[in-house]
């Protein structure tokens, strides 16, 4: 034990400052991105496991490649969609989820389609780019729900036909080039009046996402990054905690579990 008595962790520690923030917030708003499901792995678009195939997502993660090679595109999110089938949550996805259910005002907007984050039972989560489990009618046929629920794995023929009009049916996801749905946007950005802002595993550099923690801090909350490197957004964060997401998440949750 040190003189008197004292805590020798640096007041300073940034993990210990996120504890005490988060300690003393009753809104929170988690925004999160494909470093949090790579403990699950779930593979990441920039990482080394970035490619399929020798293609990049820019190549096969846009219209224009599905009205191209609609096959293709397909066999790419077959790929992802068994291999997320045999993920679990891992404990980033846990501690998100723990937090969701204690907090006042919670919110999660995820730029993950994987649905991990719904596994581990998190509640109110906005997903911002869709969701891989879901799909829409190619054609935007009027019989059609706008999106709907397939976990078929694998799929019997591909592509996968609409269910009313028979034509081709894309993934339920948001592409390159494409909007964000308005009510998304909407809901996302009703959340960014918030105590604390916490963004997990994402590059910041996919926009409008990257913008979300710059929103909430002008409105006066408090900012907070993890991510294992400093990304381009790290300097307009009032904190940035280096580290994985599962590490650095389990290590905030004891230390608010042992106040």
């Amino acid at each position: 034990m040190s003189p008197l008595n004292v805590d020798p962790t640096p007041f300073g520690d940034p993990t210990h400052r996120a504890a005490e923030r988060l300690r003393c917030a009753s809104r929170v708003t988690v925004v999160t991105g494909a470093g949090v499901s790579a403990a699950s792995g779930v593979p990441t678009f920039r990482g080394e496991d970035g490619l399929w195939c020798n293609f990049r997502v820019e190549e096969l993660a846009t219209a224009e490649a599905f009205a191209r090679d609609p096959r293709l595109v397909w066999e790419w999110y077959e790929w992802r969609r068994n291999t997320i089938a045999a993920c679990a949550p891992n404990r980033a996805h846990e501690v998100v989820a723990q937090w969701s259910h204690r907090y006042p005002k919670f919110t999660l907007i995820t730029q993950n389609v994987d649905g991990l984050h719904e596994r581990a039972d998190t509640a109110n989560v906005v997903r911002f780019h869709g969701s891989i489990w879901e799909l829409s009618c190619w054609e935007r046929c009027a019989a059609s729900p706008t999106r709907w629920r397939d976990e078929t794995v694998p799929f019997p023929a591909l592509p996968p036909r609409c269910l009313d009009c028979g034509g081709l049916a894309r993934p339920g996801v948001v592409w390159f080039g494409e909007a964000i749905d308005a009510d998304v946007l909407e809901r996302s950005f009703a959340t960014l009046d918030c105590d604390v802002c916490l963004v997990v595993g994402t590059s910041g550099v996919v926009y409008p996402a990257a913008g979300l923690a710059d929103e909430a801090r002008r409105r006066g909350a408090f900012a907070i990054e993890i991510n294992p490197e400093p990304t381009e957004a790290t300097q307009r964060f009032d904190l940035a905690i280096p580290g994985k997401a599962e590490v650095v998440l389990d290590e905030l949750e004891r230390m608010l579990a042992a106040k």
